[in-house]
């Protein structure tokens, strides 16, 4: 049995008492929503705080709503009510395709779309009992100095595995939150970086507080996910790809694969294929070998790397071929 070490939990009502909190406890303390992430990494003793700040009473941080052309999200909105919400569904609808393919039915009852944007990177020598990885000499992620994946380097390549934010990307969404400075606003593909260890710019202090999605009746996103099983598991690959509806074809054509590295990637080169216009097969398995090319999976994950890649392509189709088909 996995226990958890002794913390004392706090539960704000307002964003200010959070702020306060986390400047009184410092290092020490963490913020938690659902808790779906950062309980079982407790258990596993990869963090330890002695102050747990819970969110799931600060209402400010919680609806869906739209406002001036804008998807305004509440980080704290649970993954289950984003993928049933009338607007998301009717406005972003790959966004709550994406948020219902989170785990298992109770982990989306209690994880949130904040939570869901700051996941932790996964490996497959990070994710496990304080015993087996002291057995192994630890990692370069926790308490190690040397990545088992790579064998050499001082890089951590601890993968990111969230939903939710490749769509996010590809529609252009802004997060807001607050930290010890003021408030602040990132574009969310300009959140991540390439740092398993900490692969976000948020900084110590910073609370994520809304995600806004703009809202374009001519945009269509299509999200796919790749896992060994239809529920439960993390993604091996999950693909993005969004574009503008014109006469004649298409605009605007952009895609993000995730799973692969320790942040989301952006497939770059698609301008240089596809200028605009209508997607043919021809340039459908074009834009399919581009993103290939630049996809090269590691063994941070207990499937074979070279299947993970080899699959890259086939979603990718899979995707582009979905989106030609919402032409209308």
């Amino acid at each position: 049995m996995l226990r958890l070490p002794e913390y004392r939990y706090h539960r704000p009502t307002r964003i200010a008492e959070v702020q306060a909190l986390l400047a009184e406890h410092g290092a020490e303390a963490r913020v938690v929503a659902g808790g779906t992430d950062l309980i079982p990494n407790m258990k596993h003793r990869l963090f330890e705080p002695a102050h747990l700040i819970g969110l799931s009473a600060v209402e400010e941080l919680r609806g869906v709503t739209v406002d001036d052309d804008v998807l305004d999200i509440g980080a704290a909105t649970t993954l289950d009510e984003l993928g049933r919400n009338a607007e998301v569904r009717r406005h972003a609808p790959a966004l709550a395709e994406a948020a219902r393919h989170v785990a298992g039915p109770q982990i989306r009852n209690r994880g949130t779309i904040g939570g869901n944007l700051c996941l932790d990177t996964r490996c497959t020598y990070y994710n496990q009992t304080e015993f087996w990885r002291t057995a192994l000499g630890f990692c370069l992620k926790k308490d190690g100095d040397t990545c088992h994946v790579t064998r050499v380097g001082k890089k951590c390549v601890a993968a990111h595995s969230a939903d939710t934010p490749p769509v996010l990307m590809v529609l252009d969404a802004e997060v807001d939150g607050v930290g010890p400075s003021g408030p602040w606003t990132h574009a969310v593909k300009d959140l991540f970086v390439a740092d398993g260890i900490h692969n976000t710019r948020l900084e110590a202090g910073d609370v994520v507080t809304r995600i806004r999605v703009p809202i374009s009746a001519a945009r269509r996103c299509v999200y796919r996910k790749l896992r060994q099983r239809q529920a439960v598991d993390f993604p091996l690959l999950t693909v993005a790809v969004a574009a503008t509806r014109v006469d004649g074809g298409w605009s605007d054509l952009r895609g993000v694969v995730t799973g692969l590295g320790s942040r989301p990637r952006w497939i770059s080169g698609w301008d240089r294929i596809f200028g605009g216009g209508p997607l043919d097969d021809e340039g459908i398995d074009e834009l399919a070998q581009r993103a290939w090319a630049q996809c090269h999976p590691l063994e941070n994950m207990i499937v074979d790397p070279e299947w993970r890649r080899a699959m890259v392509p086939v979603e990718v189709t899979r995707a582009l071929k979905e989106l030609r088909a919402r032409e209308g």
